[in-house]
C-alpha cells in the first residue's frame, strides 16, 4: 500500500519535501507559475476532506455504525497528510468521477444534487458534538425520551374526551412490547422500513381516535370509516358560517399542518428508538424480556391504575374495532337494501290513506336540536318548560288543544336529515349510506302519503336548503321553497339563514294564507335553534317583519359564536334560549293563522351535542300534535301521550321509526304490505 507507507514516512521526510519545494521554486519564475496547479492542489485537498466526511450520513443514518465498530478495531491510524501528499493528490484519478458526477445533469437538464452539503452539515454537526460532548448527550437524550413518550401516548390513546386522562397514559403498551422484539430481530434496511411504515400507520390510528373524539363529543357516535368523510366538508360549512370564512381557512390549513407534522414525527419517532435498540441490543434485549413479562403478569393479574388497566392493548382493540366497522358497514348495505323494500303500506290504495284527515290542513314542522335536554335538564329546563307551559295555555285560549310523547331518534347532535327521513319513512335510518339507499328508493314516506292520494297539495319550505335539493321527490313534495326562494333580505344567524318566525311568515303569506282547491300538506323545517346558538333571533311584531331588513339590529347586538362555543354554561344557556324562541314563533304562528282544520305535528330532529345535552343523555326528543277539532287528538287518545306541549317524563317513549306507521294506523289508514 504505497499511499499508506508515504503517509507514515512523512514525519521524517518533512525537511526533505520542504528542500524538493523550493528547489521547484528557484527554477520556475512565479509569475509563470500555473494557476491551475495551484487550484487543482486546493480541490484535491478538499475533495480529501469530503471524501473523509461523506461517510457522516452513513454513520448518522445508519444506527451510529460508528459506535458500533470503534476506529480501534480497523488497525489503522489516519494520519494528517502531507505537503507532499497534497502536491500529488491532484494527480488521483479518484477525483474525476466526482467533479463528473457533481456536475452531470439530470434529464431534464437541472445539476444533479450532490451529497457535499449533507457531508459538511453532518460534519460540523459532529464537531459541535466533539466541542460539547455533555450538551450533545442531554440533547440526545432529551430527543430519545420525547420520542418514547410520543409513541407511547399515540399507542394508549383513548377515542373519547370522556376517557381522556392522566391514568390512561401510565399504561403498558403491549403493541410496543412487540415492536421492540421485531426491531431486535431484524436487520438494519428491514427494521428501519418497519420502523417507519408503523409509525405512519400510527399516526393513521393517532387521527382516528381524534375523530371518535370529535364525532362522539357531537354526534354521539363514533367516526365511520367508510361513510364519515363527507361529513367533513359540512363541518367545514358550519365553521365558515359560523366564524368567518377567513378563520375557517385558517383552522383547516393549521389542522392539516398539525396532522402532517403528527405523521412525519410519529416516522421520525419510531425509526430513531429502532436505531436506540439496534445500538443497544443485549441492554434492549433485556429491557424487552422485562416489560413482557410485566406486561402479561399485570394482564393476567388484573392490575389497574384508577380503575384503568395497566396492561394495554389499545391500538391493537381499535385496530379490530375498525376493522369489524367496515365489515358490518359493507354488510349493512347489502341488507338494509332488502328492508327498504318491504312496506306495510307500500300496495295501500289512495282511498284507504289518512282517510280520517281527509279535509285538513297538515303542517309537519321539524324543530332544530329539540331535545329531551330541552325539557328536563336542570339548567335549560327552567325558561323551556316555562315556555311549552306559557305556549299551552295560550292555544288553548285559541281553541287549540296538545298532546305529546316522546321519540327516539335515529341520530345525535346533529346530521338532522337523519332524523327527518326516519320519522316519516318509517325505517331506521342512522347513517349516510342508509339515507342515500332509502331516498333512491320507492318506500312511500309520510308525506307522500298524502300526495299519493291526491286529495292534498304538498309543499315544503326549507330555510336551511341551500343547493338542488333531490329529495323533494321521495317527499312527495310539489313545490319546495328553499332559502333563496323566501325574499329574505336580513342577516343570517351564524348557521340559520333566516329567523324563524320570518320562514313562518312567508308560508303563511306564499301557501297556508293563500285560497287553494284541495288542502294543503307541508313539511317545515325550523333552524333557528341550530348550533352554536349566537346570535339568537327575538321575537318582533308580525306586522313588522317585511323583507327581514328588522333583524339587522338584533343580530349586530346579539353574542358572538366564538364566544359561546368556548363557553359550556354559556352554550346551555343559549341553546335553552333559542328553543324557547323558535316553540314561541311556531305556536304564535298556528295561535294568529291557525284554522279549524289546521293540524300541527311538531318534534325535534335530534338531541343538541354532548357538550350541552350531556355525555350520557338519551336521544330522545320531544314531539307534539296540536289541533282545533277534538277528534283528531281523539284518534291518539290511546296512545298514552301527555295533555298539553310539555311531555311527562314517565310519557312513552318510541323509537322514532315506528311513527309513521302508528300514526298512519290511527288515522284509517289500511295496511297493504310491499315484500320488495
Amino acid at each position: 500500500m504505497p499511499q499508506h507507507t508515504s503517509t507514515r514516512q512523512s514525519s521524517g521526510t518533512a525537511g526533505g519535501a520542504e528542500a524538493v519545494l523550493d528547489e521547484r521554486d528557484d527554477e520556475r519564475d512565479e509569475e509563470r507559475r500555473p494557476a491551475a496547479k495551484a487550484v487543482g492542489t486546493t480541490e484535491a485537498a478538499e475533495a480529501a476532506e469530503d471524501s473523509s466526511e461523506e461517510a457522516a450520513p452513513v454513520v448518522e443514518v445508519g444506527d451510529s455504525i460508528a459506535e458500533e465498530a470503534p476506529e480501534e478495531a480497523s488497525g489503522e491510524i489516519a494520519e494528517e497528510p502531507t505537503a507532499e501528499t497534497l502536491v500529488e493528490a491532484p494527480k488521483e484519478p479518484v477525483e474525476e468521477p466526482t467533479a463528473k458526477a457533481a456536475e452531470e445533469p439530470t434529464e431534464n437538464g437541472t445539476p444533479r444534487p450532490t451529497r457535499r452539503s449533507w457531508a459538511a452539515w453532518s460534519a460540523r454537526t459532529r464537531r459541535w458534538r466533539e466541542a460539547h460532548p455533555t450538551a450533545a448527550q442531554v440533547l440526545s437524550v432529551s430527543v430519545n425520551v420525547l420520542a418514547t413518550l410520543l409513541v407511547v401516548a399515540a399507542l394508549v390513546m383513548p377515542n373519547s374526551v370522556v376517557r381522556l386522562g392522566p391514568e390512561k397514559f401510565l399504561r403498558i403498551p403491549g403493541e410496543a412490547v412487540i415492536g421492540a422484539a421485531l426491531m431486535l430481530a431484524l436487520p438494519r434496511r428491514p427494521r428501519i422500513v418497519l420502523a417507519a411504515v408503523s409509525g405512519v400507520a400510527l399516526g393513521a390510528m393517532t387521527v382516528l381516535n381524534l375523530l371518535d373524539m370529535g364525532f362522539n363529543q357531537y354526534l354521539g357516535r363514533s367516526f365511520n370509516l367508510v361513510l364519515d368523510w363527507s361529513l367533513l366538508g359540512d363541518a367545514q360549512s358550519y365553521l365558515e358560517d359560523s366564524l368567518g370564512r377567513t378563520a375557517t381557512l385558517a383552522a383547516t390549513a393549521g389542522l392539516i399542518a398539525v396532522i402532517l407534522l403528527l405523521f412525519v414525527l410519529l416516522a421520525l419517532s419510531t425509526v430513531r428508538l429502532s436505531n436506540l435498540l439496534a445500538r443497544h441490543t443485549g441492554t434492549a434485549t433485556r429491557g424487552t424480556l422485562i416489560a413482557g413479562v410485566v406486561w402479561i403478569t399485570c394482564s393476567s393479574l388484573g392490575l389497574q391504575i384508577s380503575g384503568v388497566p395497566i396492561a394495554s392493548d389499545r391500538t391493537a382493540t381499535a385496530v379490530k374495532i375498525q376493522a369489524r366497522r367496515v365489515a358490518d358497514t359493507l354488510r349493512d348495505e347489502a341488507e338494509f337494501q332488502k328492508v327498504a323494500k318491504v312496506d306495510a303500506f307500500g300496495n295501500t290504495p289512495p282511498s284507504q290513506l289518512v282517510p280520517d284527515l281527509r279535509g285538513k290542513d297538515m303542517v309537519f314542522t321539524f324543530i332544530e336540536s329539540y331535545g329531551r335536554s330541552a325539557v328536563e335538564d336542570p339548567i335549560m329546563a327552567p325558561g323551556v318548560d316555562s315556555t311549552l307551559d306559557a305556549r299551552t295555555k295560550a292555544l288553548a285560549k285559541a281553541g287549540y288543544h296538545a298532546k305529546s310523547g316522546w321519540l327516539t331518534s335515529a341520530t345525535y347532535g346533529g346530521s338532522s336529515w337523519l332524523g327527518h327521513s326516519t320519522t316519516l319513512s318509517g325505517l331506521w335510518i342512522n347513517n349516510q349510506q342508509r339515507y342515500r339507499t332509502v331516498m333512491a328508493s320507492d318506500h312511500l314516506s309520510l308525506t307522500k302519503a298524502f300526495k299519493k292520494t291526491g286529495a292534498w297539495n304538498t309543499v315544503g319550505v326549507m330555510p336551511g336548503v341551500q343547493k338542488a335539493w333531490p329529495e323533494q321527490s321521495f317527499y312527495g313534495l310539489d313545490k319546495v321553497y328553499n332559502a333563496f326562494e323566501l325574499g329574505y333580505k336580513g342577516p343570517k344567524f351564524s348557521w340559520s339563514t333566516m329567523p324563524d318566525q320570518y320562514a313562518l311568515e312567508q308560508f303563511q303569506q306564499r301557501v297556508h294564507g293563500r285560497k287553494h282547491d284541495k288542502p294543503m300538506m307541508s313539511e317545515i323545517i325550523l333552524t333557528s335553534s341550530h348550533q352554536p346558538w349566537a346570535p339568537i333571533p327575538k321575537m318582533v311584531g308580525w306586522d313588522q317583519l317585511g323583507d327581514g331588513s328588522v333583524f339587522k339590529g338584533i343580530q349586530a347586538a346579539g353574542n358572538k359564536p366564538a364566544d359561546v362555543i368556548a363557553d359550556t354554561t354559556k352554550s346551555r344557556e343559549e341553546y335553552g334560549k333559542s328553543i324557547q324562541y323558535s316553540v314561541t314563533a311556531l305556536t304564535e304562528w298556528l295561535e294568529r293563522y291557525g284554522t279549524d282544520d289546521t293540524v300541527l305535528v311538531f318534534l325535534g330532529d335530534h338531541q343538541p351535542i354532548a357538550r350541552v345535552s350531556g355525555n350520557h343523555a338519551s336521544r330522545d326528543v320531544p314531539i307534539s300534535i296540536v289541533a282545533k277539532d277534538p277528534k283528531v287528538l281523539d284518534k291518539i287518545a290511546g296512545w298514552g301521550w301527555t295533555d298539553g306541549l310539555r311531555p311527562a317524563h314517565s310519557a312513552p317513549v318510541w323509537k322514532m321509526s315506528a311513527f309513521r306507521d302508528r300514526f298512519l294506523t290511527a288515522y284509517g289508514s289500511t295496511p297493504h304490505p310491499k315484500r320488495g
